[in-house]
């Protein structure tokens, strides 16, 4: 017995040693997997292997996460049972890699080998999309949207006015060399040599005394920009065009105001329908009666993408019989044509060719976006770069209308559009989109698990590894017991359900780290919770400054809690922070907890009510990096470190009653303010937008200003604002005086205004419609409703 027991403690000291090794195991995978995606291995064994070696990672965090589990255990029976198996897994998983290796090196596959088959599928596919001559270019009329597929057209028609001239593809697969020996052969220079330095300067000389006009069509690499730019000599008034689909990379081109930026923007609905009835009706490129209805349909999943509606109506023209069952059979079958194979699967390459330009911590970020039915808020810098990159948008029908190919590949998220049936064999992320959901089969294999359907959802025992769990808007009226169960979790959101309790027995949840209960009916909550966040405010711990790794608080009751808000100086990492029901006694002590929290992003800030005055003038030393501030309540004096801050982005001022201190004046120098509300801030009589200030500033929102008569916009102002929404400002007599003058504005909105006012803006007899004649969209409400379109 005792030699028994004995080698049952030495086993499981050997598991403990395993446990070590996997992890470095699993980090040596993570580098695997990071440096094979850089060298873009495409070769379909080295797909295979590559899977399997994933599958093995993930079988390492499970093998880690019951460690975790278990680690804790007050048995130590048990504990060391737990530690046995462990020990059991890690040898299994130590077999199976050893096999992976054996195979690979059976049939050679090493990640150095990797092929460029799919380096230029961009380029190949696009020239099959090219719609850029004679009549098929769609848009043309529209002065804003000089959509670089016009290139070669602009390029065709001035070619003949310059000295010399000359097109290349800077595609991905084409090093600098390369690509300056494609522009010297175009010009007819030698193109000996390798060195980068001599063909630099061989394009230099010859370029020197010519005026020149230089097309680099499909840029993809910023460097490749950099050794032709510097070979470029300035003067005689040379034109470059620059095509790519990268905004990030448009934005490094430019060196100065001097150099157009044009976005590529989607089709109108009127040119997006007369592109795809010229493609699917080539005859008359009109729409037979009886398709109207799937036309529009199909062209609302396109979205205005001119990819999608070409090759959608090259495939509806090669239909045998244009009837509505063979385009309705197609229209409901989109996702699966956009599968390999697929009449649509040209689509998807090209979608595709972006996606593998991706650096690998944006393919994450972006594959995190096929769990959700839509694009939400979260991970701006990521979001950002992901637009910059054209992703976004194509993701909008491509993958979230479409196949999550990428995803289903990766084996990444599994996507639930009813009960059971379309679970993958071991799914890590679960999105369940319509209908209830209910299983039975052991789902320890899960981690994430979102539900975006408002059917009921069963959590059980079956996900006891799970570490995100977001049910919001289910029919949920109690707290589900089995959660307190998930050890291991580490976000829960229960927001938009009718639960109005959390059990004590939440506090066993040692990892959790976010909890959103906003929209529910929850009152209080344990004080161990790490995060919180609810819109109607919370009554917090006094002792809440132990929390220390707290990142977001909102929104907190500080109603008769000043020692509550001294306390918050000590919650240095927070990041965003709502404070609600604060009293004028209690400003000054807010002020100072606030400049202890250097990481500050979001600050929102409201009175005890519309009449109690918010004093936060003492605030010396202000959060650095916050980029949006609401304050809500009056304020006597605008507080002057607002003007100090100079990361900025968003700020919205609602019943401040401002009336010595202009607002205008305090942050029209902000260098990143992009977005200005005014909600009953201002009680003067006129506004003045001086000339080269709010030079970032996209959208104004000026409300219930009750004493507004004027609105001054001088030359140079506001030269970004896109749109100008102006609601209840009834003494208003004339539209913003130099409105003319903003040639980027596309957007007025008129909110509950004065009929005497809108009738100077109508289209017919309107005084003032002359001055409107930039602005795409006019619109006028009343009450929340459209009443009336005066574009």
């Amino acid at each position: 017995m005792a030699d028994g027991a004995v080698s049952f403690l030495l086993q499981n000291l050997e598991a403990l040693n395993g446990v070590h090794n996997l992890q470095r195991e699993l980090r040596s995978i993570e580098a695997l997997m990071r440096d094979a995606d850089a060298k873009k291995e495409h070769d379909h064994q080295f797909k295979v292997w590559i899977q399997e070696v994933r599958t093995e990672a993930y079988a390492i965090e499970d093998v880690l996460d019951l460690f975790r589990l278990h680690r804790d255990q007050e048995s130590v029976w048990r504990h060391l049972k737990m530690r046995h198996s462990i020990g059991n897994l890690i040898q299994d998983i130590n077999t199976r890699l050893v096999i992976i290796k054996q195979t690979k090196e059976r049939y050679q596959i090493m990640v150095s080998t990797s092929t460029s088959a799919e380096t230029n599928a961009y380029l190949n596919v696009s020239s099959s999309f090219d719609h850029r001559q004679g009549d098929n270019i769609l848009g043309i009329d529209e002065p804003k949207r000089k959509l670089t597929t016009l290139a070669r057209s602009v390029y065709e028609m001035v070619k003949e006015h310059f000295d010399c001239h000359a097109w290349i593809i800077a595609s991905k697969s084409k090093t600098k060399p390369e690509t300056l020996r494609s522009l010297l052969e175009q010009l007819g220079c030698s193109t000996e040599g390798s060195n980068i330095v001599i063909l630099m300067h061989r394009l230099q000389n010859f370029l020197q005394p010519k005026r020149y006009v230089i097309v680099v069509d499909d840029l993809w690499v910023k460097d490749v920009w950099e050794s032709i730019r510097l070979a470029l000599p300035d003067g005689n008034n040379n034109r470059i065009i620059i095509t790519t689909r990268r905004g990030d990379i448009a934005n490094s081109c430019r060196d100065d105001d001097s150099i157009d930026i044009h976005k590529v923007q989607p089709l109108s609905p009127q040119w997006a329908e007369q592109l795809f009835y010229k493609k699917a009706f080539s005859r008359n490129g009109r729409c037979p009666s009886g398709l109207e209805e799937v036309s529009k349909s199909i062209l609302q999943k396109c979205d205005g993408l001119p990819l999608g509606i070409i090759e959608i109506g090259r495939v509806l023209r090669s239909k045998p019989r244009q009837t509505k069952y063979e385009w309705k059979k197609l229209h409901d079958s989109l996702e699966s044509e956009l599968r390999s194979g697929g009449a649509l699967s040209d689509i998807m390459r090209v979608f595709s060719a972006s996606y593998k330009d991706l650096p690998y911590h944006l393919k994450y970020c972006f594959l995190y976006m096929s769990i959700f039915p839509r694009i939400i808020q979260g991970g701006e810098e990521y979001l950002n770069e992901l637009i910059g990159r054209s992703l976004i948008k194509e993701m909008k029908w491509t993958l979230m209308k479409g196949s999550f190919s990428v995803s289903q590949v990766e084996n990444f998220c599994t996507v639930c559009a009813g009960p059971e049936g379309n679970l993958a064999e071991k799914p890590r992320r679960l999105s369940i989109q319509t209908g209830n959901f209910d299983v039975s089969q052991d789902l320890t294999c899960v981690r994430t698990f979102f539900s975006f359907s408002t059917g009921r959802v069963n959590i059980g025992s079956n996900f006891k590894l799970l570490k995100v769990l977001d049910i919001q808007s289910t029919p949920l009226g109690n707290f589900p017991s089995a959660i307190t169960d998930l050890l291991l979790l580490r976000y829960l959101s229960l927001r938009n359900t009718n639960i109005r309790s959390i059990p004590k027995s939440l506090r066993n949840l040692r990892h959790l780290e976010t909890l959103d209960l906003k929209q529910t009916l929850v009152k209080s909550y344990p004080k161990h919770v790490v995060t919180f966040d609810a819109v109607q405010g919370f009554a917090v711990p006094t002792k809440i400054g132990a929390m220390k790794s707290l990142q977001k608080l909102s929104f907190v009751k500080a109603r008769r809690q000043n020692r509550m808000i001294q306390e918050l100086k000590n919650l240095t990492k927070l990041r965003k922070l709502g404070i609600v029901e604060l009293a004028k006694e209690d400003g000054n002590s807010l002020c100072h907890s606030i400049e202890k929290m250097p990481d500050l992003l979001s600050l929102d800030v409201t009175s005890l009510s519309k009449g109690e005055p918010l004093e936060l003038d003492a605030m010396t030393n202000p959060p650095r990096l916050l980029q949006r501030l609401y304050l809500k309540g009056h304020l006597q004096r605008f507080p002057k470190w607002v003007s100090s801050l100079h990361d900025l982005v968003r700020i919205r001022l609602k019943w401040s009653l401002l009336s010595q201190d202009n607002p205008i004046e305090a942050l029209q120098d902000l260098p990143n303010l992009m977005e200005l509300q005014l909600l009953d801030a201002y009680t003067g009589t006129q506004l003045d937008f001086n000339s080269g200030k709010s030079q970032k500033l996209k959208i104004l929102d000026l409300e219930q200003l009750k004493h507004l008569r004027f609105i001054i916009m001088e030359d140079g102002t506001l030269p970004c604002l896109q749109k100008l929404i102006i609601r209840q400002c009834n003494e208003l007599e004339h539209v913003p005086v130099g409105i003319d003058g903003l040639h980027h504005l596309n957007e007025l909105h008129l909110c509950d205004m004065p009929e005497k006012f809108v009738a100077l803006l109508k289209k017919r007899g309107g005084e003032l419609r002359h001055l409107l004649h930039r602005i795409l969209h006019i619109l006028s409400y009343q009450q929340g409703q459209l009443v009336e379109d005066l574009s």
